[in-house]
């Protein structure tokens, strides 16, 4: 895969207080295309971070209905991807791609 296309794959990583406590476990969240699939997943990571992955576990998210402007609206589906990494390898979130 070109580097386009593993951008396309990975979204943005994600980083929430739930994410912060699965990375003291050696895992890392990102935001992933719906169309995705977990050898995908781990193609992509290993390709843009040069890490090796151990494990990739998928969640799909709903999107809530709310209310935008006094009408109606609802929000998108997230596709998020749990990537456990092996021992001794790190990515660090914060500083960017």
């Amino acid at each position: 895969m070109s580097k386009a296309e593993l951008y396309d794959v990975i979204r943005k990583p994600i980083i929430t207080e739930k994410a912060t406590m699965a990375s003291e476990a050696n895992a890392v969240v990102f935001e992933v295309a719906m169309a995705s699939t977990k050898p995908q997943i781990r193609e992509a990571v290993e390709g843009l971070f040069g890490v090796k992955v151990k494990a990739v576990n998928t969640t799909i998210t709903k999107g809530k209905v709310k209310r935008f402007r006094g009408r109606p609206g609802k929000r998108k589906d997230v596709k998020k991807a749990y990537v456990t990494l092996e021992e001794g390898n790190t990515i660090d979130v914060t500083t960017g791609l």
